[in-house]
């Protein structure tokens, strides 16, 4: 029996999807929210075998090696699995769906930032568009507020399984709960133990060198303007 078919016994496509690894970002999705076509509005145009695609989520039975053999199957279940991750992205910013993310969050089942100024700060999985196929899944910290490869690759979850909005809506939520620190730490680069000022390689010199070229930008734009004005005057002047 195949690592996939043997991961969970009668609990389910959902559970037994859930459970496979590299898919500890996602949820389990109610039974109850997949049912209600509320929920899937707009959904059924994206997918050339949405009702078996649908019969596949809500089987109480788990794929076995014959069934991951078969090329048809695979068909069904390639839209399965993009069907649940965009019904997921929609159920996690629901009031169950955000508290079953929080507990996630809590047990650091999404992992940490890797920026060493953050601390190991909890981060959340993000996409980075509403639509499939444009990337992978991403985490987002909190602390930074910067983006980032997750440590898991999770080769096969698509962004927009969680879509661009979730961290958003889950710290409008939690904000006051999990209290993240402040990110007042910044890195400053140094020579021997001495800061680097105006000099390359100084984030300080950069934002300087653009200030400079934008007022020397501008102060041409000033004495090309101040020409024509003046020449016109000449002008009005001759011929007055």
């Amino acid at each position: 029996m195949s690592r996939e078919s043997s991961i969970s016994e009668g609990g389910g496509w959902v559970q037994w999807f859930c459970a496979m690894e590299d898919h500890q970002f996602l949820c389990e999705v109610d039974d109850e929210f997949i049912r209600d076509n509320f929920n899937l509005y707009g959904l059924k145009s994206k997918f050339n075998f949405y009702n078996e695609a649908l019969d596949l989520i809500l089987s109480s039975e788990t794929p076995d090696d014959e069934d991951l053999e078969d090329e048809r199957f695979l068909e069904v279940y390639q839209e399965a699995t993009d069907l649940y991750g965009l019904i997921h992205a929609r159920f996690i910013i629901t009031a169950k769906g955000l508290g079953m993310m929080k507990d996630k969050y809590l047990g650091s089942k999404f992992g940490a930032c890797p920026r060493v100024l953050c601390e190991r700060q909890n981060v959340l999985p993000v996409g980075m568009s509403e639509e499939l196929r444009t990337s992978r899944v991403k985490v987002f910290c909190p602390r930074c507020e910067e983006v980032y490869i997750p440590k898991k690759k999770c080769p096969d979850v698509d962004g927009a399984y969680f879509g661009c909005s979730f961290p958003s809506i889950f710290l409008m939520n939690f904000i006051q709960e999990i209290q993240i620190p402040a990110n007042n730490q910044t890195y400053v680069p140094r020579v021997f133990g001495f800061r680097i000022h105006k000099k390359k390689g100084s984030r300080y010199q950069d934002t300087q060198q653009k200030a400079t070229e934008i007022t020397h930008y501008s102060e041409e734009q000033l004495k090309k303007l101040r020409g024509k004005n003046d020449q016109q005057g000449k002008e009005d002047y001759v011929q007055k």
